[in-house]
């Protein structure tokens, strides 16, 4: 029986498209294409969702990889990237369905600390029952270590929890710790029928 309902944050409770501030920031299609691949798609990201770096060590890191007259756009891409967030449709109704029927909610997200100043725009922390991201764990989904974590740090047993994510690898990591999981297609609905939530 489900008791527990995790949800990753990005394209799943908050939209991220990094083409949004690439095509706010940028001059050029070739200063889209070179700061989409060495910023958005690079490894600086990733470490940035570890905790192993901040802002400026980005900055510095991949301004060394790219052209100097693309570096003001790359900055502005760095401290600007959450002009594309903004609540997923449907997201908070299906939160405040769950929490009246009485399941305790989650949010396990691959995340940057800098999650601390742009969710609680959107919803306060003690909304949720728990919240775990991965700059604070050093791990990112789908390392099976991270959804050990929201488990243990929670109490939650594992077939008790249903997880929710738009990316199938971080659905199938959820499997590997015995949650229930499912892949996010923007309907909310067809998550309630297919759970019978």
């Amino acid at each position: 029986m489900i008791k527990n309902i995790i949800f990753d944050m990005g394209n799943v409770l908050l939209t991220y498209n990094p083409d949004v501030p690439l095509e706010l920031y940028c001059q050029t299609k070739e200063e889209r294409t070179v700061i989409k691949q060495e910023l958005f798609d690079g490894p600086e990201w990733v470490q940035g969702d570890l905790g192993n770096i901040t802002n400026e060590g980005k900055y510095a890191s991949v301004k060394a990889r790219i052209p100097q007259h693309m570096h003001e756009s790359l900055k502005k891409c760095i401290y600007g990237w959450q002009v594309c967030i903004k609540p997923v449709s449907g997201a908070f109704e299906f939160c405040e369905y769950a929490k009246q029927k009485g399941y305790r909610i989650y949010v396990l997200s691959n995340a940057s600390d800098e999650f601390y100043d742009y969710f609680p725009k959107f919803l306060p922390f003690d909304y949720f029952d728990g919240i775990v991201i991965s700059s604070d764990v050093h791990a990112v989904k789908p390392d099976v270590r991270i959804y050990r974590h929201i488990l243990d740090a929670y109490q939650l047993v594992p077939d008790e929890c249903l997880f929710i994510d738009d990316m199938e690898k971080n659905a199938e990591g959820a499997g590997f710790a015995g949650m229930k999981s499912t892949v996010f297609r923007n309907d909310f609905e067809e998550i309630k029928k297919r759970f019978r939530l």
